[in-house]
């Protein structure tokens, strides 16, 4: 059996632009009629980690358990989300996750799905892909607001009655030490934006829409707006 390469994140973004590019291209019969984002989402990962797998040394995570590929060197989960509405959920660990970043990488594949009537398949044309890097993984506002209070020469006590006001789900004590880590040190810039949930839920559009270059943030396939 030949030994396959190690994945790398460098290869793995060059192999999401290959997969966006074939499957725009192919019919997908199993897909026609399908209104259930869940399902064309889980469908497309799926292609994707065997695509990857044929080519490379992997380890593949499940979705119920956490991220789809949690090795450390490449620690990135994907996310596969329709243009009508670019958003997902995933895990909530705890408050930090919206200042400081999720605590790893992201894969958002974008598509418009049209169903061809007369074939009865479905051509998912992926209008958008991106990685964001963990450390772009945070709340675009929140994080922006914060790094404006800091170089504004905001106190702690400042900082706690933001994150009050932004509902922040977390207690008293646990606001006072996010905002003295925020102090010691600044979140990067994010660019998720991120609603309070049981879940967290990740919307992308800025991320879509992103015309100038963000380092952290690549893009994979530029948006490319649907007819």
């Amino acid at each position: 059996m030949e030994k396959r390469e190690k994945l790398t994140i460098e290869k793995l973004i060059q192999e999401a632009q290959c997969f966006c590019i074939e499957q725009s291209k192919i019919e997908h019969k199993e897909l026609y009629g399908v209104t259930d984002g869940k399902a064309v989402g889980t469908l497309i990962e799926h292609k994707f980690q065997i695509h990857l797998q044929e080519k490379y040394e992997l380890t593949v995570g499940s979705s119920a358990k956490g991220i789809d590929l949690p090795s450390d060197d490449i620690l990135t989960d994907i996310k596969v989300t329709s243009i009508r509405q670019p958003q997902s959920s995933c895990p909530f660990k705890d408050a930090k996750q919206k200042i400081f970043g999720l605590g790893y990488n992201l894969l958002v594949f974008v598509y418009d799905k049209t169903d061809d009537l007369k074939n009865q398949t479905a051509i998912l044309n992926f209008v958008s892909c991106s990685f964001v890097s963990k450390e772009r993984t945070a709340d675009y506002t929140t994080t922006y607001r914060l790094r404006e209070m800091v170089s504004d020469k905001a106190n702690e006590a400042d900082i706690i009655g933001y994150l009050q006001d932004k509902n922040i789900p977390a207690d008293d004590i646990v606001l006072s030490e996010i905002a003295r880590q925020i102090l010691k040190s600044p979140p990067e810039q994010g660019y998720l934006t991120i609603s309070n949930a049981l879940q967290w839920r990740l919307q992308y559009q800025r991320i879509v829409s992103l015309a100038e270059d963000v380092p952290g943030v690549e893009k994979i396939v530029a948006y490319n707006k649907p007819e």
